[in-house]
């Protein structure tokens, strides 16, 4: 068997793998790669990163998201969102954006991995998973640099406060919020 085979055959499929985890698969790491990039085997993806496709009805299916943030940051302490996920909260915003929101604390900028584009931003701390109450607090964090009508959302949160829960909304101001969230929702739920 060649050692391009080897390596094929030691990557899962739907697995992104960095090149400097390979090194140890093969004595030839970057020329098996080249091989097996060409002959569609396995896919590059850049900064070093390559995917080995999983298969279905309709063809190679493309890595999960989660997947090429994890190995892009070689750690899974992130949180991968994106500023669509504020529209779901029905405040009045209404534009779509194309790129992932990635919240860790090793890398900051704008990449292209697998075709898509991530945003990731250093931060102090974020939640493990995704939440209405958060999604409220981070979209009064970054209201000032969306294109929304920022005045109408704030309206629109003083209408509809009741549908968030009111002590995880606290938690999540004390925990993520900047001070002009905290602002924000001490007048819409102390007021």
């Amino acid at each position: 068997m060649k050692n391009a085979d080897k390596l094929k055959d030691a990557m899962r499929p739907g697995r992104v793998y960095r090149r400097q985890d390979l090194g140890g698969l093969t004595t030839a790491v970057d020329r098996d790669l080249k091989t097996l990039a060409e002959s569609g085997a396995v896919k590059k993806l850049g900064y070093g990163l390559y995917y080995r496709p999983r298969n279905n009805s309709f063809g190679d299916t493309p890595p999960k998201e989660r997947e090429l943030v994890r190995a892009f940051l070689k750690t899974d302490d992130f949180l991968l969102t994106s500023d669509n996920y504020f529209t779901q909260l029905g405040l009045g915003l209404t534009q779509l954006y194309n790129d992932h929101v990635v919240y860790n604390h090793k890398r900051s900028g704008k990449f292209l991995l697998g075709g898509q584009h991530f945003n990731f931003r250093l931060m102090p701390a974020y939640p493990k998973k995704l939440s209405k109450e958060f999604l409220l607090v981070d979209l009064l964090n970054n209201l000032r640099r969306l294109p929304d009508n920022s005045e109408l959302v704030l309206q629109n949160i003083k209408k509809r406060a009741k549908e968030f829960d009111r002590e995880s909304v606290s938690k999540n101001l004390l925990d993520y919020g900047k001070p002009a969230a905290r602002e924000v929702l001490r007048e819409v739920f102390y007021a």
